[in-house]
């Protein structure tokens, strides 16, 4: 079904469960909370996505977006516990950690673009502006959302008088 083997169901099935984890910490916290059980969800879910995609990527940029949500996602859970960085970990770990979100979003429009409905998906030439409208509407909505988070941060971070 989709095209998709064995192995490419473990690592869709595998990785799904963050997104809605990933929305339910963005509406409740604004950010993805690493230190929560949703959190730790989220984390066991991108781990298994971004290892997995070497397994079974066929395009090269694939391996290029694992690596990268491996670094964001073992950075982002990571940062929290430098110390030295003080108040800016919890910038450094939101903006990792939204980069995630990112990275996988990208490539799971586009696959779904690209297989559904089966037999006739949407997108067949990975320059169709279909496709290139969605991953633009992506960029935006990291950008703009980036820009919230941050600013929610500083205000919650500053004393109020």
């Amino acid at each position: 079904m989709f095209g998709i083997s064995s192995l490419g169901w473990i690592h869709t099935l595998g990785s799904l469960p963050a997104i809605p984890v990933a929305l339910y910490m963005f509406a409740r916290h604004g950010r993805i909370v690493p230190r929560s059980i949703p959190g730790a969800v989220y984390f066991v879910s991108m781990l298994i996505g971004a290892v997995t995609v070497f397994l079974v990527a066929k395009q090269p940029v694939s391996y290029g977006i694992g690596v990268a949500t491996l670094f964001f996602l073992l950075a982002g859970y990571g940062v929290g516990r430098m110390a030295w960085l003080g108040r800016a970990a919890v910038y450094v770990e939101t903006i990792f950690l939204s980069l995630t979100m990112f990275l996988l979003m990208v490539p799971t429009v586009t696959e779904t673009l690209r297989r559904v409905p089966d037999g006739h998906p949407f997108v067949t030439d990975l320059k169709s502006p279909l496709l290139l409208g969605f991953q633009g509407s992506l960029a935006l909505m990291l950008v703009v959302g980036l820009g919230a988070q941050l600013v929610f941060l500083r205000k919650k971070a500053r004393p109020r008088a």
